[in-house]
């Protein structure tokens, strides 16, 4: 029996896209992760995406089935060399999304909404003009990555309307369901990788992958411990970021190698298959970060479950959201955001030691999938 049609609006590309849409490669992942498993379920699930191009050149909207039950709504977005004159083609873009889930969302319809400053209020609106149930994904308090306290209780204000809740962590639960609503707490991604032989040449290939924003610290600190670690010891970094980040952090690779003879390379930006078959080629991941930072308190760094879906042993920062988890147990910990100290919990590690993480992952995933289809059928009765 057809079920019901969810909405499902998010920042996503395909990740053989040439259109130089802007996202988040870890987060895309995850969206596609959620809307499978939604579409397991029996529904139809329409991918709404806010992304606009970063290139100069006009990109056509489109309509396309990428899986069964599963359909992408990509925009015309205009590319625009003249800086004074962007704001016009995002003020366009803007209105035409709107103007989109005006017309086609009915009051029956499940919209699941990944939480963002771009289009929050838009939302709200939405909301209050067609009533329909709202279940939003919150993954992080963007006023605490920005440091803004005013912009805070905007944010909290906005994402309280919803009916039901995705979270990363039980601590940002607490922080935004003050009312108690039904929720489910997904880390990330729950899609473990069958097992490969991995390369023996003799290096042990640690991996930090995600953002090179300075704010969050990971990428740089990965970098430095390179210099505390034995010569068969080599730290890739896989990160995004603008050109200006993507410069820096390869400047201060350029600097390490040069002053300690360090094993460290930057290997760009991987998606997809490639992504996953480069850790596949690693032995250890490492979630680096600032433990004091505003955003750790609630927010998961997603790429824990991306090293354990591929069989990577985890090095990360000691910090409560990630310690209590659902897969603390399974990782190693440091407790200073030092490279020093960085660079002794990975040689702790005993490689020896099969990593459990697959088992962790199969399981989190099955346990999931129940929790959603329980929320889904709790929405749509209320």
């Amino acid at each position: 029996m057809q079920r019901s049609k969810i909405w499902y609006v998010c920042f996503y590309d395909t990740p053989d896209s040439s259109e130089n849409r802007s996202y988040s490669p870890a987060a895309a992942q995850k969206t596609r992760y959620i809307a499978q498993a939604l579409a397991s379920t029996g529904r139809t699930v329409h991918l709404i995406s806010g992304s606009q191009t970063r290139g100069n050149a006009y990109q056509r909207g489109s309509d396309a089935l990428l899986e069964k039950d599963i359909w992408l709504r990509k925009f015309s977005s205009w590319g625009m060399k003249n800086r004074l004159l962007r704001q016009l083609p995002k003020l366009l873009f803007r209105f035409r999304l709107f103007w989109y889930l005006l017309l086609q969302i009915c009051r029956d319809d499940t919209v699941i909404v990944y939480h963002s400053l771009y289009y929050m209020r838009m939302i709200r609106m939405l909301k209050r003009l067609k009533h329909f149930r709202l279940i939003y994904e919150v993954e992080e308090i963007y006023a605490d990555v920005e440091g803004n306290p005013s912009l805070r209780e905007k944010e909290l204000e906005n994402v309280r309307v919803g009916d039901a809740y995705l979270f990363p962590t039980t601590a940002l639960r607490d922080l935004v369901n003050v009312h108690g609503k039904p929720s489910v707490i997904i880390h990330g991604t729950y899609l473990a990788q069958p097992e490969t032989p991995r390369p023996d040449d003799g290096i042990v290939h640690c991996v930090y992958a995600g953002t090179l924003d300075p704010r969050k610290g990971g990428a740089a600190l990965a970098v430095r411990a390179a210099a505390a670690l034995p010569a068969n010891y080599h730290i890739h970094i896989l990160g995004f970021g603008s050109e200006e980040k993507v410069r820096g952090i390869q400047t201060l690779i350029a600097s390490v190698r040069r002053e300690n003879g360090a094993a460290v390379s930057y290997d760009g930006v991987l998606l997809g298959e490639d992504y996953t078959r480069f850790l596949e080629r690693c032995h250890i991941g490492l979630s680096t970060q600032q433990p004091d930072a505003a955003f750790n308190g609630s927010s998961f760094p997603s790429k824990i479950l991306s090293y354990l879906a591929c069989g990577l042993q985890v090095v990360t920062i000691r910090i409560p959201v990630v310690e209590h988890s659902d897969v603390g147990d399974v990782l190693y910990y440091y407790e200073e955001a030092k490279p020093e100290a960085l660079a002794e919990a990975i040689r702790q590690v005993d490689l020896r030691n099969g990593s459990s993480g697959r088992a962790v992952i199969r399981a989190l995933d099955e346990t999931f999938k129940k929790e959603l289809a329980s929320l889904l059928e709790q929405a749509e009765m209320s």
